[in-house]
Formats: C-alpha cells, sequence, structure tokens
C-alpha cells in the first residue's frame, strides 16, 4: 500500500517569505531590546575601542539642523583600526571576529550594530589603519527595513579622508538621524555622559585611558570613594578585600577557576554628615547604596546585590562594596549581552552573599553609631560657641574650685572618661573649653546642674528628667530649623540660669539657690507628670 505524504504548509503561496528572521521587522524590533538609554549604547563603543588597545576616545554629541531628530553622536579613537573585511563583520548583528572572547570587555559581537541602531536610523563607521587609506560602511534602518539593503554594504575607500581622520590607525563612529537618545538638548546628554562613562569606565580612565566629552576631559568616579585620583574620594577601606575562586563551566565544557575579589569603604561621617542633601546628591551619596559589580575593569551593574535577607535603609548610603570578577564567569554572574545587567546564579549567590551580607550588616551599624557620635558631639556646638562669644559682655565668673564643684566634676569624669579632659588646663592656666555642655546622669533629680572650672562654666542637662524626655529630647533629635533654633536658644537660656547660680561665691546663698533650682525641677516634673 502505497503511503501518501503531504508536507504542511506545501499549498501557501509560492512567494511568501519563510526565512529565519524577517529582517523588515527584525530591525525595528532589534532597536527596542537590551540597551537602557544613551549611556549604555555609547558604552558599548567605548568598550570597543578599547579592546583594539585605544588609549585616547573623544566623544562629541553636537546639533546638525533643526528637527526632533537633529543631533549627531561622533566616537573617535585612536585604536588599531580594521581592514575591510573586519569593518564589514563588525556591523552585522554578530559579525564580530571577537565572539564570545572571554579575555576582555567584550563578548558577543552585538555592540556596534545593536547599540548604534538603538539610539540612532543611521550608523556609519570609517576606519584606517594607516591615513593613507580610509575605509567607510554604514547601516541604515530605513534601507534594511524597505529591502533596499539586505546585507552590509562593501567597505569603499574615502579619498580625500575626512579631516578628522589623525594618527596611524582609528575608528570613526557616527550617530545620525538620532531619533531614541534620552534627552533632545546636546548639551543635556553630554553632562549626563561625563558622569555615566566617567563611573563605568573609572578603572580604565585611572589607568590611562583619555576619554573627552564635548572636548571636556572625563574623570573617574568612584563609587567606593577611594580612588585618590577620583572625581570624589575621602573614604576609607574596610577591613581586607575578600578573594574568592569560583569553579565555572567553559563554553567546552572544561572545568575553569575564574577569581572573584569584594572590596568594602566607609563613606566619612564625621566629615560629610552636615553636608546639605543637595550637597549629598551631587556627591552621589544619597540614595547611593548599592553593590557596584565590575567585569574585567569594567563596571556592568550597580544595585542591591549579594545582600542575602538585609534590607536597605537609609544608613546603608554611608557604605560602598564592589565585587570585581573574571569574564570567565560571566554565565556564574548571568551576563547579559549588553553588558549593563547581572542575574546571579544560586550557586555564585551561596559564595558570596554570607560574607557580603555579614560586612553590610557591620557597616551599616558603624554608619549608624557614627552618626549618632557626630550629632551628640555638635549637638551643643551653636548655643556654646554663642554663650563663648558673648561672654565677654558679662562681669568674669569668680575663679576658685569650689568643694560643690569638685563633687560634680568628679561624678562627671567617673561616669563617661571621654570628660576627663574638663579637668585640664592649658599652659597659660586656661581651660580647654569655656562653656561646656553635656548630658549624663549624676546623683540628684535636678534637669540641670553646672560647675565651675577655672573661671568658665560645665552646664550639665539630665536625661532622666521628664522635661528632657518630653519636651528637650525631641528638639535635640530633630534636623528641622525651627527646632534646631528653638533648642539653641532653650539651651542659652540653661546655660543663663547656671552661670546666675554660678557667679554666687557666697556658700549661704549658693546652698539657697541650690533648694530653689532643685524645687524648681521637681515641680516642673510633677506637673509633667503628675
Amino acid at each position: 500500500m502505497k503511503r501518501l505524504t503531504k508536507t504542511v504548509g506545501s499549498d501557501l503561496t509560492p512567494n511568501q517569505d519563510f526565512s529565519i528572521v524577517a529582517v523588515d521587522k527584525f530591525i525595528h524590533a532589534t532597536r527596542d531590546s537590551g540597551y537602557k538609554g544613551t549611556s549604555s549604547a555609547i558604552a558599548e563603543l567605548v568598550d570597543n575601542a578599547i579592546q583594539a588597545d585605544a588609549t585616547g576616545i573623544n566623544i562629541t554629541v553636537a546639533p546638525s539642523g533643526t528637527g526632533p531628530n537633529a543631533i549627531e553622536v561622533f566616537v573617535q579613537d585612536n585604536g588599531s583600526g580594521m581592514d575591510p573585511l573586519t569593518l564589514r563583520n563588525a556591523l552585522r548583528f554578530g559579525g564580530s571576529t571577537r565572539f564570545n572572547d572571554r579575555r576582555g570587555i567584550g563578548r558577543y559581537g552585538m555592540g556596534l550594530p545593536n547599540s548604534s541602531l538603538s539610539q540612532a536610523r543611521r550608523v556609519t563607521v570609517y576606519t584606517w589603519q594607516s591615513t593613507r587609506e580610509v575605509f567607510m560602511s554604514y547601516l541604515d534602518v530605513d534601507e534594511i527595513a524597505s529591502g533596499e539593503v539586505t546585507e552590509v554594504p562593501p567597505p569603499c575607500r574615502v579619498d580625500p579622508p575626512p579631516t578628522s581622520v589623525t594618527g596611524k590607525s582609528g575608528t570613526i563612529i557616527v550617530w545620525s538621524r538620532c531619533d531614541k537618545l534620552d534627552n533632545r538638548r546636546a548639551s543635556t546628554i553630554s553632562r549626563k555622559l561625563i558622569e555615566d562613562i566617567g563611573r563605568r569606565f573609572r578603572h580604565f580612565i585611572t589607568n590611562g585611558v583619555i576619554i573627552t566629552i564635548n572636548g571636556e576631559s572625563v574623570e573617574p568616579i568612584d563609587p567606593l570613594y577611594l580612588n585618590p585620583d577620583a572625581k570624589f574620594k575621602g573614604a576609607t577601606m574596610f577591613g581586607q578585600p575578600i578573594e574568592y575562586e569560583v569553579q565555572a563551566e567553559s563554553d567546552k565544557g572544561e572545568k575553569v577557576i575564574g577569581h572573584v575579589r569584594v572590596i568594602f569603604s566607609e563613606l566619612p561621617v564625621h566629615e560629610w554628615h552636615r553636608l546639605s542633601n543637595d550637597e549629598k546628591k551631587s556627591l552621589g551619596i544619597s540614595k547611593g547604596a548599592g553593590v557596584s559589580v565590575v567585569r574585567a575593569g569594567r563596571e556592568v551593574d550597580y544595585g542591591w546585590f549579594f545582600l542575602g535577607g538585609k534590607a536597605r535603609e537609609n544608613y546603608d548610603d554611608w557604605w560602598r562594596c564592589e565585587v570585581q570578577f573574571d569574564p570567565v564567569l560571566d554565565d556564574a554572574f548571568g551576563i547579559t549581552h549588553t553588558k549593563q545587567q547581572i542575574r546571579p546564579k544560586a550557586y555564585l549567590l551561596d559564595t558570596l552573599s554570607p560574607d557580603i551580607e555579614t560586612a553590610a550588616r557591620a557597616l551599616n551599624s558603624r554608619a549608624r553609631k557614627a552618626h549618632l557620635a557626630a550629632k551628640n558631639a555638635e549637638r551643643f556646638s551653636e548655643s556654646e560657641k554663642l554663650a563663648t562669644e558673648r561672654e565677654k559682655l558679662l562681669a568674669p565668673l569668680p575663679s576658685s574650685l569650689r568643694m560643690r564643684d569638685r563633687v560634680v566634676l568628679d561624678e562627671l569624669k567617673k561616669r563617661n572618661p571621654a570628660l576627663r579632659q574638663l579637668a585640664r588646663t592649658n599652659k597659660d592656666g586656661t581651660a580647654h573649653v569655656t562653656h561646656k555642655i553635656v548630658e549624663t546622669v549624676i546623683q540628684d533629680t535636678c534637669f540641670f546642674n553646672y560647675a565651675r572650672l577655672n573661671g568658665r562654666l560645665v552646664l550639665v542637662v539630665n536625661p532622666n528628667h521628664p522635661f528632657y524626655k518630653q519636651v528637650y529630647s525631641q528638639l535635640a533629635d530633630s534636623d528641622m530649623p525651627r527646632d534646631k533654633l528653638l533648642r539653641t536658644h532653650l539651651e542659652l537660656l540653661l546655660l543663663a540660669a547656671a552661670r546666675s547660680e554660678a557667679s554666687e561665691d557666697n556658700p549661704h546663698v549658693t546652698a539657697h539657690l541650690e533648694h530653689l533650682r532643685q524645687l524648681w525641677s521637681d515641680t516642673l516634673a510633677t506637673y509633667l507628670n503628675g
């Protein structure tokens, strides 16, 4: 019996296209995939330049005529350049001669065409390995979509060469008809590029690669604030870097070993905590918490990675972490072809997260304590300063040290060893401090107490008194300008009361004043607590 078979679809229109890729649709779809924005796309071209051994990369973003797409982008490097065959391959999607090469910062060969057409409708490439022979080819979205062009145009020799061609070798990439840039103003694009490129390629810039954007040199921006050559610096390293050897599988199925290095830093809370919100934002402190992930010297992602169950908190803005890894670990890190995102595998998370989370919690605690210490150190500074400045307008305090002063000072030193400096004097016999306010509990229930020290005044505020808990502490903990001013005035009121009592040297009058202060404090506590 003869078996009849029929090929599915054999009765369809003979001229219908069944190519694996519908080019007209693919070219439009690929423009919307992969890149987070203009900076990410230009970073791909910088990658290519660095992998071609470029030491100088000039990026220009300039207006070109009028209209919504009237901006052109030029990226020129002094790298090794390309011969005609290499140029033609470089403009193919996946056509790189370095496909899957894990020795450098490139890998997939999608960078030049995919990044360029994600931002512009046309990309033109000029390249030379001798200034006497400059070759050019291009890709044009409209020509590809219409079917007019089905393959990369053969490179043609440009004669005479463009005036911008300089050096023994190099490449110029031109984006024109830019319809998908992040911003319409060239100046805005340039400003954002300077920061983003400076951060992504900070290690290369530090090591000598010169990158300019519209003629301005790009400075390295180190999110860890450790690099002494970076735009912002001042942090200190926390502990020593943690080194890991991670086993991975090569594309041939062989076991290979890759290295991971983790670095932590602490920002200088004492020096920077008083910066304004705008200043903290401009320095990258505010909402800057996270881990910088660096592949082969180039930042590929930044986020809340490898931190286990730790939630993000405000104090996490004050420490940083960098995870550096070898390209052989791309699969473990889940690196994407655009090199701007990671998706770590479970086994890598299991290896790195415990140590990184532990360090993060310790750094958060240290930042919290540093802020508290800085706040306490400066809590009374304004009122102390004002009282000291205006002390010359008043009659001098008696210089003798009374028994009650010794008792108060001895108790202060016992409860807080850091206050021992209060009893020290300079060589000229004057005290280190003129007016000093401290918070500590001493053996009475008064809201405030005091001691004379070499003709100066130490005010002691009792944190156990109801007025402190219900009124004063709320002012002290507030960052509102109005509350800060009110707190300063309250502290001046207390300093004035203490100084008035301290100016009396008659023991009988002093005893009476102490009795009144105790009575006043107890009455205030009764009114507040009942």
